[in-house]
């Protein structure tokens, strides 16, 4: 239908460390333009923009749909456990305040909690996970006048509840162009720009999210596809630094391997980083990864003690951790470890093994956060139901942690410090050293800057 105009929003404002490019909306701006060309689609950063801001473009543009995106639903910080949700109630009301288009709400916040946050904020629609397909058919539904409520990852009210429909499809071969009023500014502030390789994640962490967000099955995205991405944004927007937001990165080794060799093949002189396992990488592996690019790892390794590795459902050892952080160092790569102290089963041993272990790997920062966040849906919420630190209905919209009895949490950052090795805590304030690098016109990570 000719003439309708879609507003996607991006609700998120949190920048610590650093502001995160909406890449999921760029996802669906990018799907929806190539199918519903007769669609005018605008996107609104509240990163870059006001409430008043806001209700001047809604009134401008007046759309007939508007795609709120959460990402985040709170700091995941035990020091401060800042909820973001009366910010976005704030945003919501601005909307029914001012328009009347249909609200249809996502984003990986959402998809954690969609029933619950459907509830609190009652919009007309909601899309848990994946919304490329799911957003295409709601729109051409509702342009023909009749929503089909059959669609996957669906969040609708039906006889006064909330049903969220299930998912069984997904894509493959998403393409993705980056919004140019926007990405300027990422550049800017964060020094990389954020693109998926795969998504899904294939492993049961006890209190990981991914899976309920993306899936468990691990879908590989469209290799040519990503170098053309890559390509545009190196040639076009003179951006040389990138991010690969999937879950883990080494998951399929044929998949990252032909990855690797295409970007050797383009002769883009681009760096990037991604998120790691600290296991199954081998030196041979690593070695062709830093010939594409790769110059950093985040290691979502949680701890060094084998015992609190099996509590938290971990898939390696500790001895897998020394020998894959050698590897880094070998071929030159920087690499931290995150780290959570406190979680499901930990103990005084179990922190101290962690302490202990933490020397055995060099040229490395550390980053520890204290206590699991509880989030509905993950092993973790059963085993507090189980220990009595929450009942089965809590909602747990807002922070809630399980931190391990019997552990001395007043000195851990002093048993930190004896290891020699470096320890950001949370409470630290990294993003004010990041942003003096980043008006020095450093780009990419810098947490390396923080090692000692």
């Amino acid at each position: 239908m000719p003439g309708k105009k879609l507003l996607f929003v991006s609700a998120n404002q949190y920048v610590n460390p650093y502001p995160v490019y909406p890449l999921g909306i760029s996802y669906l701006y990018t799907y929806l333009r190539e199918r519903l060309p007769c669609y005018e689609i605008r996107i609104f950063d509240f990163n870059l923009n006001s409430l008043s801001e806001f209700r001047e473009t809604l009134l401008a543009f007046n759309p007939d749909y508007i795609g709120l995106s959460l990402r985040n639903i709170d700091d995941v910080n035990f020091y401060s456990k800042e909820s973001f949700i009366n910010g976005y109630k704030a945003i919501v009301d601005l909307i029914r305040e001012t328009i009347t288009a249909p609200v249809i709400i996502g984003g990986s916040g959402f998809s954690i909690y969609p029933e619950e946050l459907f509830s609190s904020f009652s919009p007309d629609y909601g899309i848990q996970g994946e919304g490329e397909e799911s957003l295409f058919r709601l729109l051409t539904s509702l342009d023909q006048g009749k929503p089909d409520l059959s669609i996957d990852g669906l969040v609708y009210l039906h006889n006064g509840a909330v049903i969220t429909n299930k998912r069984t499809n997904y894509i493959h071969r998403p393409a993705l162009d980056f919004d140019k009023d926007l990405i300027g500014f990422y550049w800017d502030k964060a020094g990389m720009v954020n693109i998926q390789t795969k998504r899904g994640c294939p492993y049961n962490c006890i209190y990981c999210t991914y899976p309920l967000i993306e899936g468990h099955k691990v879908r590989n995205l469209d290799i040519d596809k990503i170098i053309h991405t890559l390509s545009d944004l190196y040639n076009n927007q003179h951006i040389d630094y990138l991010f690969f937001t999937d879950s883990v990165f080494n998951i399929d080794h044929d998949y990252n391997e032909k990855l690797a060799r295409k970007m050797i093949g383009a002769k883009l002189p681009i760096h990037w980083g991604a998120y790691f396992s600290p296991c199954d990488l081998s030196l041979d592996q690593l070695k062709l990864y830093a010939e594409a690019g790769l110059t950093h790892i985040e290691f979502g390794t949680e701890s060094l003690s084998d015992t609190t590795l099996k509590n938290y459902n971990k898939h390696f050892t500790v001895d897998e951790v020394a020998v894959v952080s050698d590897y880094c160092n070998q071929v030159g790569i920087y690499f931290c470890h995150f780290m959570i102290i406190g979680g499901y089963g930990e103990t005084e041993q179990t922190v101290n093994e962690s302490f202990e272990n933490s020397k055995r790997i060099e040229n490395t920062v550390f980053f520890p956060y204290v206590g699991m966040r509880i989030y509905p849906g993950t092993t973790l919420q059963k085993q507090a139901v189980e220990a009595g630190i929450i009942h089965a209905m809590d909602n747990l919209l807002e922070p809630v942690y399980y931190v391990a009895p019997g552990i001395n949490y007043e000195t851990l950052k002093e048993r930190a410090d004896q290891t020699g090795r470096r320890w950001v805590f949370p409470d630290e304030d990294v993003a004010t050293v990041m942003n003096k690098m980043r008006k020095r016109k450093r780009k990419g990570s810098l947490w390396h800057h923080l090692k000692k």
